[in-house]
């Protein structure tokens, strides 16, 4: 008798761009999860051990522990090689273009949208109480983020997706904006008209689109009101919760 294949566990809040990116794969994918919506800030032991670096997000199924997006993203396309592909099925050149866009976004992106600029205007005074560095905010809006924007430019397509249907890169890449957005930054659609159309593409995707109501009903609340706000919005949580009450720094806490 063949045995059930285990439900999939997604530890991490909605308004990371890399559990965002892993959340519209597994849409992408056409597959079900629940999800423990903490930030990593909030997690206790039992997150440390799944997550030795204390980031998010952390996939789990059955006796299964991943963590890092990019892990997890190809660890979908090589399990479930039967649904929609993430990585282009063209030539290997393409597919290794999609590898480098992926991670393009998950160090360079990451690093000026997510700690020099929404973790410094964000979350840093709502999780520690006070305010970010406002010089590393500034570098990021001045030059950091427009030197990314430029170069995202000169490679992203005037139509459509990168490789025909939305797949990984187009998502590793578009995960950003909202964070940007909640951090109050918006591309300037004149001087990067590609990249800002680009992006609009995306996020309307359904994989995208369907998380909004989610990432809106987490951003308008506390930590500890999360839970309670995105059940009502109807988000698919999970009974058991890895999180704490009172946030913790970890390793890459910057």
């Amino acid at each position: 008798m063949t045995q059930p294949t285990p439900s999939i566990l997604i530890i991490g809040s909605y308004v990371s761009p890399y559990v965002r990116k892993v959340l519209a794969c597994l849409a992408i994918k056409g597959l079900e999860y629940t999800i423990d919506p903490i930030t990593p800030f909030f997690g206790n032991g039992e997150f440390t051990h799944l997550s030795p670096l204390r980031r998010i997000p952390v996939l789990l199924q059955g006796d299964l522990v991943l963590s890092d997006s990019s892990v997890i993203c190809a660890w979908l396309d090589e399990q479930y090689p039967d649904r929609p592909p993430l990585l282009p099925e063209g030539s290997p050149a393409d597919r290794a273009r999609a590898r480098w866009l992926e991670e393009f976004a998950d160090s360079r992106m990451g690093e000026v949208f997510i700690w020099d600029l929404f973790y410094q205007k964000v979350v840093h005074p709502a999780v520690w109480s006070e305010p970010g560095d406002a010089a590393r905010i500034a570098h990021a809006i001045d030059t950091a983020i427009p030197a990314v924007l430029d170069y995202l430019e000169a490679e992203l397509p005037a139509d459509g997706f990168l490789f025909g249907t939305l797949g990984l890169a187009d998502i590793a890449i578009a995960t950003f904006f909202p964070n940007a957005r909640f951090a109050g930054y918006e591309i300037d659609a004149q001087r990067w008209p590609t990249t800002a159309a680009f992006v609009e593409r995306c996020l309307a995707h359904p994989a995208f689109a369907a998380l909004t109501p989610f990432e809106q009903a987490q951003i308008r609340v506390s930590p500890q009101g999360r839970r309670q706000a995105l059940l009502a919005a109807g988000a698919p949580l999970s009974e058991q919760s890895y999180g704490l009450k009172t946030p913790r720094p970890g390793v890459m806490t910057l």
